[in-house]
């Protein structure tokens, strides 16, 4: 009888190892490939995928309504999560940060281009409205994509990192 506890608890052992040797891998494949999906918020339909990993960068470029000036905004994968991390823009204007909370910098670039960084805002629903009179341009993996050409003016597209 002690034998067949024995067994069955060696047994119990190997298979629960197995399974969380198992989730491990799956877990460690599936974090390597993740994707940045943009995805048409009203009905769902995925504009395009791109691998990022854990630390990348990706930037969406638009001129403000208001003040007529180009403002990028410069996000980061962390954590499976996306951040916004740093925003430029050239002139003030509404909807443009005129203070800096908590651990944030204002420095300036070497074309006049104000600098927030340091922003470390996780983005829980990042949204854009493809610009009809001037276009939204995502940079990511050194290279330039017209989301105007890509979903369409007046698009509402959602970014999810999955």
């Amino acid at each position: 009888m002690n034998k067949k506890r024995f067994y069955f608890a060696v047994t119990a052992a190997v298979i629960f190892t197995a399974a969380v040797m198992l989730c491990i891998i799956i877990s460690i494949t599936k974090s390597d490939n993740k994707e940045l999906v943009l995805r048409d918020l009203d009905t769902g339909k995925v504009y395009a995928r791109y691998q990022l990993k854990e630390g990348d960068t990706f930037s969406i470029t638009f001129v403000h309504s208001v003040n007529k000036s180009p403002v990028t905004e410069v996000y980061q994968i962390r954590n499976d999560k996306i951040y916004l991390e740093e925003c430029l823009y050239y002139a003030f204007g509404a909807g443009v940060a005129t203070t800096l909370e908590g651990e944030q910098t204002l420095s300036y670039g070497e074309n006049g281009e104000m600098i927030i960084s340091n922003i470390n805002t996780l983005m829980y629903d990042l949204i854009y409205v493809v610009g009809t009179v001037s276009d939204h341009v995502l940079e990511l993996q050194n290279t330039e994509i017209s989301l105007r050409e890509l979903c369409g003016q007046n698009s509402s597209v959602s970014f999810i990192y999955e």
